[in-house]
């Protein structure tokens, strides 16, 4: 006989009892945490895609019309979207990451889409944790979540916001792993003037929190690509100071997150940027 079932024989009915007991109370509060969400939204009897879609039109249009935002309307669908990335990145999240980009596509409040997005990007770890990007459309504020498993199951861990980083630019917020082996990655904020001005900061995730590794200042005319050999950042460090649209020496610089320390490796000079024709 197989020793597992010789060792069920030996447990008393009340003790399979009880502990059939606990594992259905763990299912059940699994389920409810994942689903908690949607049955809000059922009890009011509202649709929570469409009352994502309101949310986020609502808070573009009062970031460009210069108005209050509503911060808890903004945690309300901040918090919908992560009800929607936990239930599906359970099971072999890597083999649909795709699928639930297109999933999260299919919420954005306008179309075209106009600086509104909504996307989960792997990072490093093992398991590996994943942080969605969030642009509440043209003008509107923007966020980073993160999500980490724990016992097989995805939660939402830990976020970057305006209300919690102060001096975080939330504007057309884009993200770069920079690490297969550490959750690292690095924020690039408001790249949409003429000349790319934009503004990027290293964070790490140790497992609790976010931690902000580093920030640029506003580097104009900016470019950047994530390898395996780093973070490459282009950038226009001398300007001319009478025509500021002029850039008279572009740099190159290479990070590389490594001993625990985000480190500038080297930097180089590059070729200058052709001008557009006007």
């Amino acid at each position: 006989m197989d020793p597992l079932f010789s060792n069920y024989l030996k447990i008393t009915v009340m003790p399979i009892v009880l502990k059939f007991r606990l594992i259905l109370l763990v299912v059940i509060v699994i389920i409810g945490a994942t689903s908690l969400e949607a049955r809000r939204y059922a009890q009011s009897g509202s649709d929570p895609a469409a009352d994502f879609r309101r949310i986020s039109a609502d808070l573009s249009a009062a970031r460009l019309s210069g108005g209050d935002e509503d911060g808890a309307e903004m945690e309300k669908a901040l918090r919908y979207l992560d009800s929607t990335a936990t239930a599906a990145l359970d099971g072999a999240p890597d083999t649909k990451l795709d699928e639930i980009n297109r999933g999260l596509s299919a919420l954005v409040s306008r179309r075209p889409p106009v600086g509104e997005n909504y996307r989960l990007v792997k990072l490093g770890g093992a398991p590996p944790a994943y942080a969605m990007v969030v642009n509440f459309g043209l003008g509107g504020p923007a966020a980073v979540r993160l999500y980490a498993s724990s016992a097989g199951h995805y939660a939402f861990v830990a976020g970057i916001d305006h209300t919690d980083v102060k001096d975080f630019l939330d504007s057309d917020l884009e993200l770069a792993p920079v690490s297969s082996s550490e959750p690292v990655f690095v924020t690039i904020s408001g790249r949409t003037d003429d000349l790319s001005t934009g503004l990027f900061s290293a964070w790490k995730f140790d497992g609790n929190r976010i931690i902000n590794l580093w920030n640029s200042d506003l580097l104009q005319q900016s470019n950047y690509e994530a390898d395996g050999a780093g973070f490459h950042l282009a950038y226009c460090s001398e300007e001319d100071e009478d025509h500021p649209s002029q850039c008279l020496k572009m740099s190159r610089d290479l990070y590389r997150f490594q001993d625990e320390e985000w480190k500038r490796i080297e930097t180089v000079e590059s070729p200058l940027p052709i001008p557009t024709a006007k």
